[in-house]
């Protein structure tokens, strides 16, 4: 009975020493830390919003770094306003076409903010004035689906997935 009444006490004075706050191994200082049953919930390191799940947010990464990706999909916005239909593969087509769709609606709203945003993204400028120039008599009567992918034979050299995407 000794030996365990003993065990006991060393067995809880050792497994008090890893509660929060404590300062010794003997267990007999323990500082009371309110611990609440809610916890508070955790931020992100790198933003202050709430730390949630990613659960369906899927963006095409390209095979590239993110300054990688978006310099490509700026290029290839920029190329496909500038001659209207561009072939490049499959994955590529259907994540530019977002951006293309984008500046064209902003095209069509055709304010100063629309066309400074624009600007950010199109590389060259005359293009930016031509499309705002364009867009809103081309495109008056429809909401949305300004691009057209079709898909075409594979690649030759590596049989990736082609397509032609187009301005309707």
């Amino acid at each position: 009975m000794k030996v365990t009444a003993i065990l006991c006490s060393v067995l809880v004075a050792g497994a008090s020493a890893f509660a929060p706050g404590a300062t010794s191994f003997t267990g007999t200082h323990i500082s009371t830390v309110s611990q609440s049953p809610i916890a508070a919930p955790r931020t992100s390191s790198r933003t202050s919003e709430l730390n949630m799940m990613r659960h369906r947010k899927r963006v095409a990464k390209l095979g590239k770094p993110a300054d990688q990706r978006k310099a490509l999909l700026r290029a290839l916005t920029t190329e496909i306003i500038r001659h209207g239909r561009i072939k490049t593969t499959l994955v590529r087509a259907k994540a530019v076409r977002k951006h293309v769709d984008h500046m064209i609606q902003l095209g069509k709203r055709g304010d100063l903010h629309a066309r400074r945003q624009a600007l950010a993204w199109v590389y060259d400028k005359d293009l930016v004035h031509s499309l705002f120039e364009a867009a809103p008599e081309r495109y008056s009567d429809r909401e949305g689906g300004y691009t057209r992918v079709l898909r075409t034979m594979p690649r030759q050299g590596d049989n990736a997935k082609m397509a032609v995407i187009e301005l309707v």
